[in-house]
């Protein structure tokens, strides 16, 4: 079993621009949180939106079935519940319902206590000059560190 887990979106800083950052709990059960804890999710494909209640879920988040789990193991893309602060709740609601932003998970993480925790970002959708914009800069910076490489080793 791993100590570590650190669970990434990589895609999200790509397809998105981060506006604000926020650590919600999750509601998990006993399978979950121990197929979590060999590093078995996935949070690639998953997003977050509020039901009638306005309480917050994460939607097709994957975490893999226990391998040891009986017939009362979990669903691996079931919604799962996330714990924030009523103010942050409802100020997450009222922007992601009037400005059409999105809330997107980033990492998930079990901290120092043991419990799950998933990063998540009130995000904007990119537009395509946007990505194209990030690739250049990344290459620009890739070519950079390849010349500063270069005049080191002279």
């Amino acid at each position: 079993m791993q100590k570590n887990v650190n669970i990434q979106n990589k895609r999200a800083r790509f397809e998105f621009e981060l506006l604000d950052e926020y650590t919600a709990g999750i509601v998990l059960t006993g399978t979950e949180i121990k197929s979590l804890r060999n590093s078995k999710a996935s949070i690639a494909e998953s997003f977050c939106e509020f039901n009638e209640k306005g309480e917050l879920f994460t939607v097709n988040m994957n975490i893999d079935e226990y391998a040891f789990g009986t017939r009362y193991n979990h669903r691996p893309k079931a919604q799962r519940k996330l714990l924030l602060q009523k103010r942050e709740l409802k100020k997450l609601h009222k922007e992601v319902k009037n400005s059409g932003l999105t809330i997107v998970p980033l990492r998930l993480f079990i901290n120092d206590k043991g419990f799950a925790k998933l990063k998540i970002a009130l995000a904007r959708g990119k537009k395509l000059y946007d990505k194209r914009e990030t690739i250049r800069d990344r290459e620009n910076k890739i070519h950079l560190d390849r010349v500063k490489k270069k005049f080191n080793k002279s």
